[in-house]
């Protein structure tokens, strides 16, 4: 039989979770964080869309939940900067981002070539090019294409294979990697 604290106390959490809007959901926001941060120490990134010139420094993970007014602000930085189409962003693809960093011994500030992209943009990348996966993750707010300043894409990209998690791309011709969270897997384009 389920206490009338233990009601209580679960009523509470589902109405906190409405107080947040559409945004909130289970595996996001205030919900406990990544694995690699065992602590809860607060994680910060930034980031610099080169399309919109937007430049974004946010401590996105505080007290072992994600910080829900951060990833809309990152959302906001990684929509599709071609019709200004916003989705949300899996936190995990920021913490992914944020242990690469680590692993190249540098602050997690990235400049993005490409974050969230719409289906009808996708649709249409894809038409013209071999390039852009027909089902790609960018879709669903689970990759994006980075590269650092002072940091090789080549070294970029090894360490995070060297992960082992997530999808990478290097990209040498264009200079940029591509990470997502879907199954680990590699590859060159």
């Amino acid at each position: 039989m389920i206490s009338r604290r233990r009601m209580l106390l679960a009523a509470g959490a589902l109405a906190g979770t409405a107080a947040l809007g559409p945004r909130a959901s289970i595996g996001a926001a205030g919900v406990p964080g990544p694995n690699s941060n065992p602590n809860g120490e607060p994680r910060r990134i930034a980031l610099l869309n080169l399309h919109t010139g937007e430049r974004l420094e946010i401590e996105y993970f505080r007290d072992d939940v994600y910080v829900p007014d951060a990833l809309a602000s990152i959302e906001v930085v990684l929509r599709d900067f071609r019709n200004g189409e916003k989705h949300a962003v899996d936190p995990k693809l920021i913490d992914y981002l944020v242990d690469v960093a680590a692993q190249v011994a540098v602050p997690p500030a990235y400049s993005v070539i490409s974050g969230y992209r719409s289906t009808e943009i996708n649709e249409r990348l894809h038409e013209h090019s071999s390039g852009v996966s027909q089902h790609s993750l960018h879709m669903q707010g689970r990759a994006i294409d980075v590269r650092m300043t002072g940091v090789d894409c080549a070294d970029l990209a090894a360490r995070a294979e060297g992960l082992k998690r997530g999808g990478v791309g290097f990209y040498h011709a264009s200079n940029f990697v591509h990470l997502d969270t879907g199954a680990f897997r590699t590859w060159r384009g």
